[in-house]
């Protein structure tokens, strides 16, 4: 099923509705959805790279807003909506640990997970769940996902297609790389002040 729902997420990349398409992706992988707005952005990317930066813009916001949903079922419905996608996705056991995790770095963790593929949607939730405060969570989400969709729409510019092999083999390598290298520096930063 998951093949089926990846394959048709790469089918809107192809059609005269892909802008469309690839907001919808981006609202609906923030809050709900399992397939990253990365397999339309890519291929969209590729086909027109005049296009790009507005591409990466428009999945920017996309998710965004769809993160604001996602913040809402945290803080709003989380029994009835947000618990049963959590179970869904199996992260139902080690939701508990998380909260008390995100208590402490909700802002690094909406930074880094908003950067990298960790299903952005878990994080969208526990926001809202947590009760992070919305203008921190509204900053965090435009730069790490501005950030991620624009590093995308950059290589593809200016790399072409062969980036694309690239990226969609290495995309969560290279974005776990540079989470891991940016939550270093924050670490850093702290301990030296």
């Amino acid at each position: 099923m998951l093949r089926r729902l990846y394959d048709w997420t790469l089918s809107l990349a192809a059609g005269r509705h892909a802008p469309s398409a690839l907001a919808a992706v981006s609202f609906a992988e923030s809050s709900f959805f399992p397939i990253p707005p990365d397999v339309v952005l890519i291929p969209m990317a590729v086909a027109k790279r005049e296009s790009a930066w507005r591409f990466a813009l428009i999945a920017t916001i996309a998710s965004i807003v769809g993160g604001l949903v996602g913040y809402l079922i945290g803080a709003v419905l989380f029994e009835p909506v947000a618990k049963p996608i959590l179970d869904f996705y199996h992260y139902g056991e080690a939701f508990g640990e998380f909260q008390r995790t995100f208590a402490e770095w909700g802002l690094l963790i909406v930074f880094v997970a908003g950067f990298t593929p960790f299903p952005y949607k878990v994080i969208t939730i526990a926001s809202g769940l947590a009760g992070l405060s919305l203008p921190i969570f509204i900053l965090a989400s435009i730069v790490s996902r501005g950030g991620r969709f624009f590093l995308v729409a950059a290589l593809l510019y200016f790399f072409g297609p062969p980036m694309k092999t690239f990226i969609e083999k290495r995309l969560g390598l290279m974005t776990l790389i540079f989470g891991v290298l940016l939550v270093g520096g924050f670490i850093s930063v702290k301990f030296m002040l």
